[in-house]
């Protein structure tokens, strides 16, 4: 059912959205509640430090029924040290959907530039239905059911529904009535009751990964709340949640091409082949062999799906080859036929890819799900929350199974690689149609965007379409940068000085910038 445009939950709009009311009764018209409360901080934990404190907001469940059922959010904070230095507040989020990040500001506390830290009181959040924030869960998932989804073969298409349509029951039965408002405009609205409970006319904000994306829509939500916005690693808005995921099929093809050569300059090395073409042979070689005939490798077997499970392994060059070099010699010791234990990867439908998080996932480092709380928290939580995000914030998902699997017979063949990973069918096929539309990028937003050249799970061109969305902002991309996060994420990162001048100015750069990162070792 739709609802109402989400601006009749803004403060202050809400008599103008009623012009039918009287006078009178518009000037009646008072701040709700939830914007009006103020947190009882206290001290976290004994064995944190003293500094790190806690509290609990109450949101509206629906923001369009604020009088109704409410959710706890969890917030924690470290303040500023110094008081003539202290700009306001930042809030951090981690990445998601489904991630933690009331622990973020002990971490930001320790790494951040002290002339940077000094500016701001650090907020970190449990976003709602996670953690400590009224975590959902969605009953008992197996391991396979807390993946992604596994390759497209015709043969298991029909278990691939059912694992996607039992995904979609479960989380039904077991949350059903709190899932529909577990989405990214619901999460930009309790960030929103975190600045007015702070006493804030503005918030800065530091998100990675999916925090790219729930800061850009609190920019388009709350633009003149909105103060220094830094997005590390981004997710393009143009392809929330389905062409995300797909990137991953598009985004692995040229780190393959990258690594074929990189392997290719180093054959004595790896032994995988002198020429770019016959590293690529060597390695769909092994994944014919395998698809005939598993072998086994660390006591465990490998299928040709498990060989191209992982598409973030080849965004490392040196990782990548070493990898290879030692399954294609476990290949070549296996004899034909032998028997092993069960495959490592993704034989099972929806089985994760091994190593790779979901789309928007925390950077390297981010806080885990909070479980030492006071809350109990479901053991399937960082999978009912990411289905519901994921699934909830678009009504672009196929509805029609056979879709899904025409889309990855096609991706199959133009990403093989893992295009068939990522277009298979998915719980969203049977999930209920959300309440909201899909937040529109139109309203300028003067933030910084940070991306690395060879980012394995929200790819360049992921970071570019953040970037290209968000008019007005500005681009620090790291040339020759690998991996998940940027900013603070590695000591090294030649965009922490471009990021650290904003944070502690709000000067953006004149124009984008783009920097060489120094070779990683194995690089050279």
């Amino acid at each position: 059912m739709k609802r109402l445009a989400p601006m009749l939950a803004t403060v202050g709009l809400i008599a103008a959205a009623l012009p039918a009311l009287a006078a009178p009764q518009a000037a009646a018209a008072r701040t709700p509640d939830y914007l009006s409360q103020k947190p009882a901080w206290h001290r976290c934990d004994p064995g944190k430090p003293e500094a790190y404190e806690c509290a609990t907001l109450k949101v509206p469940l629906d923001y369009q029924r604020p009088e109704g059922r409410t959710l706890d959010l969890a917030i924690s904070r470290m303040k500023s040290e110094n008081p003539a230095k202290r700009h306001g507040v930042l809030l951090l989020n981690p990445g998601g959907p489904g991630t933690s990040g009331l622990y973020r500001p002990m971490r930001m506390n320790t790494e951040m530039p002290k002339d940077v830290r000094d500016r701001y009181d650090l907020i970190g959040f449990d976003p709602r239905g996670v953690g400590q924030s009224s975590p959902i869960g969605c009953g008992d998932l197996s391991e396979a059911e807390k993946g992604v989804g596994g390759a497209y073969r015709p043969e298991t298409f029909a278990s691939d529904v059912a694992w996607a349509r039992g995904i979609a029951d479960k989380c039904r039965e077991k949350s059903g009535d709190v899932i529909p408002y577990i989405t990214t405009r619901n999460s930009a609205r309790d960030m929103d009751v975190i600045r007015a409970a702070l006493g804030e006319r503005t918030v800065s904000y530091l998100g990675y990964s999916y925090g790219t994306y729930l800061g850009a829509v609190y920019s388009q939500m709350f633009p003149q709340r909105t103060d220094r916005f830094v997005l590390d690693s981004g997710i393009d808005p143009e392809r929330v949640w389905r062409g995300m995921i797909q990137v991953w099929g598009t985004g692995a093809e040229p780190a393959f091409e990258r690594w074929t050569r990189w392997a290719a300059e180093r054959s004595e090395t790896y032994g995988l082949g002198a020429t770019p073409k016959a590293v690529s042979d060597t390695f769909w070689a092994l994944v014919a062999r395998a698809d005939r005939d598993p072998f086994l490798h660390q006591g465990q077997k490998v299928t040709g799906d498990d060989l191209r499970a992982d598409p973030s392994l080849f965004f490392t060059p040196h990782g990548a080859s070493a990898v290879i070099k030692s399954l294609k010699a476990s290949a070549d010791a296996s004899p034909p036929g032998q028997p092993g234990a069960p495959a490592s990867g993704t034989p099972a439908p929806g089985a994760p890819a091994p190593g790779a998080p979901a789309p928007g996932a925390p950077a390297p480092g981010a806080d885990g799900a909070a479980s030492d709380g006071p809350v109990t928290v479901p053991a399937n939580n960082a999978a009912a929350v990411y289905w519901s995000v994921v699934c909830g914030d678009t009504d672009s998902w196929p509805r029609d199974p056979e879709q899904y699997a025409r889309d990855a017979a096609r991706d199959k063949v133009a990403h093989p690689l893992y295009g068939d990973f990522a277009s298979n069918i998915k719980p969203c096929a049977f999930w209920q149609r959300p309440l909201e539309p899909t937040t529109p990028i139109k309203t300028r937003a003067d933030v910084l965007t940070v991306q690395n050249e060879w980012d394995p799970l929200t790819p360049l061109s992921s970071g570019q379409g953040l970037h290209r969305a968000l008019k007005g902002s500005r681009m620090v991309l790291a040339r020759g940068g690998e991996g998940h996060g940027v900013y603070l994420s590695e000591p090294a990162s030649c965009a922490d000085t471009t990021v650290n001048a904003y944070l502690s100015t709000g000067r953006l750069p004149a124009a984008d910038v783009t920097c060489d990162n120094p070779p990683k070792g194995g690089d050279e």
